[in-house]
C-alpha cells in the first residue's frame, strides 16, 4: 500500500471540537511516548501548513451527527456536501439530509443561507476574510463544525489547550492509509480523512464526525459563483428566523424528551 501521501483518520478531541482535514508527507516516527506525541505534532503542523498554503480547495464530505435521547438511545442524523473555497475571502458550502437542504454562500462581503426546501433566505453582511467569518459565526452562536480547518492558523487553533497528544498508528479510509491521532483539549475548540469531534461532558459522550472525499486543490478545482443570484425566487427572511437549517432537525428538542 502506497504511504507517500499520508492523510489523518481521526483526531479524537475531548469536549466538543476538533479533527479531520489534511494532506502530509509521511515522517519516519521516532520511539517512546514522548516521541510520539512529537511525531503527532509535527503531522498535525504539516498538515496545518499544508492547508493554509492552499488558495483553492474544493471537497465533498459526509456526515453523522450523534444525538442522545432521554432514555439513552444514541441516534445518528446522516448528511452530505460539497465545500468550495477561494482564499482569502470566498467559500461555497451546500449540504443535504434528511431534514434539510441549504447552501452557505460568502462573496468576501455577504453571507447568504439558502433553505432549499422551503425555498427562502437570509443574509448577513460579514465584509472581510473567511477567518474573520468563521470568527462572527461563532460569536454569533452560529458556529460551523470543523470550520477551523479552513483557517489560515489552522495549527494554532487545533492545538489551543491540548492537554494531551497521541499517535495511535494507521488506519485506512476510502482505500487510502491514514495516520490516526488523537488530541485532548480541557475546553471547546472546534483532514482530509476523517474529522471526529467528541463531547466528554455529555451523557454517552456523542460525536460529530467528518468523512471527506474527492479533495482537489489549485487548478482541479471547477469554478464556483459565490454571489447569491436568487435563480428560484427565494423569499427572503431574517437569518436567525430560517426553519430546517441546521443539522439537528426541529423533531429532536435539545433537553426535551422527543
Amino acid at each position: 500500500m502506497k504511504k507517500t501521501a499520508r492523510k489523518f483518520l481521526k483526531l479524537s478531541v475531548a469536549n466538543l471540537s476538533v479533527a479531520a482535514l489534511c494532506l502530509v508527507v509521511g515522517l519516519g516516527a521516532p520511539s517512546g511516548a514522548r516521541a510520539d506525541e512529537a511525531d503527532a505534532r509535527k503531522l498535525l503542523k504539516a498538515m496545518s501548513d499544508y492547508m493554509a498554503a492552499q488558495k483553492a480547495i474544493s471537497l465533498q464530505y459526509d456526515t453523522i451527527l450523534e444525538i442522545v435521547t432521554q432514555d439513552k438511545q444514541k441516534l445518528g442524523i446522516a448528511s452530505s456536501g460539497k465545500i468550495t473555497l477561494n482564499r482569502p475571502d470566498k467559500i461555497r458550502v451546500t449540504r443535504t439530509g434528511g431534514f434539510a437542504d441549504v447552501e452557505f454562500l460568502f462573496d468576501g462581503k455577504t453571507v447568504t443561507l439558502l433553505g432549499k426546501t422551503e425555498n427562502l433566505y437570509g443574509q448577513l453582511e460579514v465584509p472581510g476574510t473567511i477567518d474573520h467569518l468563521i470568527d462572527e459565526l461563532r460569536d454569533k452562536g452560529r458556529p460551523v463544525p470543523g470550520a477551523d480547518l479552513l483557517l489560515s492558523d489552522v495549527y494554532d487553533k487545533l492545538m489551543a489547550n491540548v492537554v494531551d497528544v497521541k499517535d495511535l498508528g494507521s488506519g485506512v479510509i476510502g482505500g487510502v492509509e491514514c495516520d490516526h491521532l488523537a488530541f485532548r483539549t480541557t475546553e471547546v475548540r472546534p483532514y482530509p480523512c476523517r474529522y471526529v469531534i467528541t463531547s466528554n461532558k455529555v451523557d454517552q459522550a456523542p460525536q460529530y464526525s467528518i468523512t471527506i472525499r474527492d479533495w482537489k486543490t489549485g487548478n482541479e478545482v471547477g469554478s464556483e459563483g459565490f454571489i447569491f443570484k436568487n435563480s428560484t425566487n427565494a423569499k427572503k427572511m431574517d437569518l436567525t428566523d430560517l426553519p430546517n437549517i441546521d443539522e439537528l432537525p426541529k423533531i429532536f428538542a435539545v433537553g426535551g424528551g422527543k
